[in-house]
């Protein structure tokens, strides 16, 4: 399968069965997955009239205990920023697909990764934070979906599955593993149904009484702080006896691995960090491998966005090597080889 059909048919077997969304290149094939295959489990698709319209419907959706998802590419997911802090802020649980094009504006089609301090650092206005996945396989693309509907019920929190257009379109064998049952939607007592049964619930985000919005800006952040000792995630590729670290994840992960290996027959210990989550960071990995690798490169498809996050790991021990390719261009594995061949002749 597509990676974006591996993703749409995770979520089905996750429990989603309301998805929203807008038509944007490169993650179109979501939509067109789920326009077929809702249907067969009595769920709902439905293409909004716009970016903002969606975001709101998954809102809607969410606020009534549904597993809810939508997906669209960058300056999509830019018109939906409004919405995701009013969900984060109602504690709502909902994953958001973004398979990420060059930008800023319009740019291109082709796949891109400089959508990171968007996804990382809240996007929206307020205090809050996407938990974020970064897969870089298919097969990993379909395992963080399931993932992230089960970690948006645990915190109460929008998850974002942060791709790309290579991640989206590359046709990989896929397995979707057997969840031993059929999926069982989980009780939530906060949502709303509607049930006259029971007692009055409200779901909101306006807080005109400053002591109780700060109550909720709290809570917020230590949840939050829970996931950031709980949900870090990364890959560690053969750095046991590293002198020179590669950090990438997504695509550029895969090729820095080629890039790896041929470093590996000339000689030179090189290996791979590779966060997974994104927020979380991983930042206690990098900062036990600075404690003897002192040769870091940091390679994204970017103006250097990871690279700020890796620095704040590093925490001086090590000033970490840049390569970056924009515009939707992707680095070769060429490349990356020559980069670290750069690093280890400065080394010596």
């Amino acid at each position: 399968m597509a990676g974006n059909e591996a993703i749409a048919e995770a979520a089905v077997q996750a429990g989603c069965r309301y998805y929203f969304a807008y038509p944007i290149t490169p993650q179109n094939e979501i939509g067109e997955y789920m326009a077929w295959r809702m249907p067969e489990v009595v769920g709902t698709f439905l293409q909004a009239e716009s970016e903002i319209a969606a975001i709101y419907m998954v809102f809607g959706a969410a606020g009534a205990g549904a597993r809810t998802m939508t997906s669209s590419s960058s300056p999509g997911i830019s018109l939906m920023q409004e919405g995701i802090s009013y969900i984060a802020a109602a504690e709502l649980p909902c994953v958001i697909v973004n398979m990420m094009r060059g930008g800023p504006g319009l740019g291109g089609i082709a796949p891109s990764q400089s959508d990171y301090f968007q996804a990382t650092k809240g996007g929206g206005h307020g205090d809050y934070h996407l938990l974020v996945l970064a897969p870089s396989t298919g097969q990993e693309a379909a395992d963080l979906t399931m993932l992230a509907f089960d970690l948006a019920d645990k915190y109460r929190n929008p998850v974002m599955i942060l791709g790309d257009g290579n991640i989206g379109q590359m046709m990989e064998p896929i397995e979707f593993k057997p969840l031993g049952k059929a999926f069982a939607p989980i009780r939530k007592d906060w949502a709303i149904t509607g049930l006259s049964s029971e007692r009055r619930k409200l779901i909101k985000t306006l807080y005109l009484d400053p002591v109780i919005l700060e109550e909720r800006n709290l809570a917020i952040a230590q949840k939050l702080r829970e996931a950031v000792v709980n949900e870090v995630r990364f890959e560690s590729y053969m750095t046991e006896d590293a002198e020179i670290v590669i950090a990438a994840y997504g695509t550029v992960a895969r090729i820095a691995k080629t890039a790896i290996k041929i470093l590996r027959v000339k000689g030179l210990k090189v290996g791979l960090l590779r966060p997974i989550s994104l927020y979380p960071f991983p930042y206690q990995a990098f900062a036990q491998i600075a404690e003897r690798v002192k040769s870091f490169l940091v390679v994204e498809m970017s103006m250097g966005q990871m690279l700020e996050d890796v620095k704040l790991a590093l925490c001086g021990k090590s000033q970490p090597h840049f390569y970056g390719r924009v515009g939707g261009i992707v680095p070769s594995y060429d490349e990356i080889v020559g980069e670290v061949e750069k690093i280890a002749k400065g080394a010596k």
